[in-house]
């Protein structure tokens, strides 16, 4: 009989863990579903099944590798639907004397797994690492200790030198650059042909009556039956070769386009993969690599900007998260206060790039960087969105986001309501950047180019809005005194039109 239970949590799926290098029946595996971690904010119905349909098939998958697990499904009569609560029920029953798990990756769930563990009757002897990351909870606080800024490109170019990812024998970058950022900015028009996404052959429409009889709520849409996301290590890595062999050719080029027809365009989709540890970071990047080397027709720049988007920002922010938790979930460096329009639940608005960037969220658990960055998120804080509506916006409608990845990119790079710890510069841009990196300002309600009068794009006359109202707090930035130099040289009666302009707007902000 077991003498130890492991708890293994919903984003702790490494089938390449040391735990389960051997059967061991000294050990009892333990998995929940349980209501508190579906519904501390309110989750995409693909995200609800993608968790659950992973966790699922890496207990099956275990089970057939000889690991002993219990399981508690989401409906299950006896699921007390607690940590505390299901684990002590299940130490009676077994008759468990030691209780190990994995370190969390979220803030909340790390002091509630502690809380867990001194409320228990018998003894934790040890917590282990998730053997995923390339870089500890630490390493960025220590790096940067003493600084205000936390520099991303220093933090990538280190684990680069680490790892002797992308390296010359001289320990020069290879290509000479540590950065092709540069060459990746190019808006898509058709040049090259965008290979369809990968089918997948998962139905899980029986989770989903589990779900609907639990009485789960939910946002968005899914078609069950053909579940489009990756919930095993072996659909996960079909997802990653597809990508290496189909999509990485020209995924530099275009990383940062928006294109109505493409919901994907060239991007991998394998970060529900890597967020839920079914893919390692490690060897996402090692084959990018492997498929670089032999392939003449990808370019250092398509694999490069792969690269930095995986061991860059993804270990930078996870980094960050630790460094500055729990403090980080309360900035508001802006003291934005203003309620999430309704429009961003059910895409009903006449700003075609806004329209297409929720409705695609809503339709697919997923919108690429950019549409997060750049559209949704640059609105947001044009508009004085509150830093908190939008955190529970993102955390919930997106498949891969979990709170260590979605906090830092919503609060650091996207609101800039940390103050500039992640970000040197808020995020912010007129209908121009729309315009010249996809193609939502066809067909759209709002003329792009006019700041006032009617029809005037609102992204306009609120970006300038934006600048003039945090002038005590951003005309200093180095980096956007540009904008600051453009709007005083603007006529004053240009200036007092657009104001008003954004002040309309606001005014009137959920019938845009």
């Amino acid at each position: 009989m077991a003498k130890t239970l492991r708890l293994i949590l919903g984003d702790q799926l490494n089938a390449n863990h040391s735990w389960f290098k051997k059967a061991n029946d000294n050990f009892l595996y333990v998995m929940m579903e349980i209501k508190p971690e579906a519904t501390y904010v309110k989750h995409h119905i693909q995200k609800l099944l993608g968790f659950f349909g992973a966790m699922r098939q890496f207990k099956h998958l275990m089970e057939q590798r000889g690991h002993q697990f219990i399981y508690f499904k989401i409906d299950d009569t006896h699921n007390a639907h607690s940590f505390e609560k299901n684990l002590e029920s299940t130490i009676n029953q077994e008759k468990i004397i030691r209780f190990e798990y994995q370190l969390p990756d979220e803030y909340r769930l790390d002091i509630q797994l502690k809380e867990v563990v001194s409320n228990l009757a018998i003894e934790t002897t040890q917590v282990y690492d998730t053997e995923h990351f390339m870089t500890t909870r630490e390493d960025l606080a220590e790096m940067f200790k003493g600084k205000k800024q936390y520099l991303m490109e220093s933090f990538y170019r280190k684990i680069r030198k680490q790892y002797g990812i992308l390296m010359g024998p001289n320990g020069e970058p290879t290509g000479d650059k540590w950065n092709f950022d540069a060459q990746n900015r190019n808006k898509y028009k058709g040049e090259v042909p965008v290979p369809p996404a990968l089918k997948l052959e998962n139905d899980l429409s029986g989770i989903l009556l589990e779900i609907k009889a639990a009485g789960l709520e939910w946002i968005g849409s899914v078609k069950a039956e053909q579940f489009p996301w990756p919930i095993s290590r072996v659909q996960s890595l079909e997802l990653l070769h597809y990508f290496t062999t189909k999509m990485l050719v020209h995924f530099g080029t275009y990383q940062d386009a928006m294109h109505t027809n493409y919901a994907y365009l060239f991007h991998s989709r394998v970060s529900f993969a890597l967020n839920t540890k079914m893919l390692s970071p490690l060897e996402v990047v090692n084959a990018a690599i492997e498929a670089w080397k032999k392939n003449e027709a990808i370019s250092i720049a398509q694999v490069e900007g792969f690269v930095r988007q995986i061991i860059g920002w993804r270990e930078y922010m996870r980094g960050i998260y630790w460094a500055k938790m729990p403090e980080f979930a309360n900035t508001n460096y802006f003291e934005h206060h203003r309620k999430l329009p309704n429009y961003f639940w059910n895409a009903q608005t006449q700003m075609r790039c806004v329209k297409e960037a929720v409705k695609g969220s809503l339709e697919n658990a997923y919108a690429h960087h950019i549409q997060r960055l750049m559209v949704t998120g640059n609105f947001a804080l044009l508009a004085g969105v509150s830093p908190d509506e939008l955190d529970l916006w993102y955390l919930g409608i997106y498949i891969d986001a979990i709170e260590w990845v979605e906090i830092t990119n919503t609060r650091g790079m996207s609101q800039f309501a940390d103050g500039g710890i992640v970000g040197t510069k808020p995020y912010v841009s007129s209908a121009n950047y729309m315009h010249k990196m996809g193609n939502y300002c066809q067909k759209c309600t709002y003329d792009y180019k006019k700041k006032y009068g009617e029809n005037a794009c609102p992204f306009n006359s609120l970006y300038w809005h934006f600048y003039d109202r945090n002038e005590s707090k951003l005309s200093k930035n180095p980096r956007i005194e540009m904008a600051y130099r453009t709007w005083a040289k603007m006529k004053e009666e240009d200036k007092e039109k657009t104001l008003e302009q954004a002040e309309k707007y606001l005014e009137d902000i959920e019938n845009l």
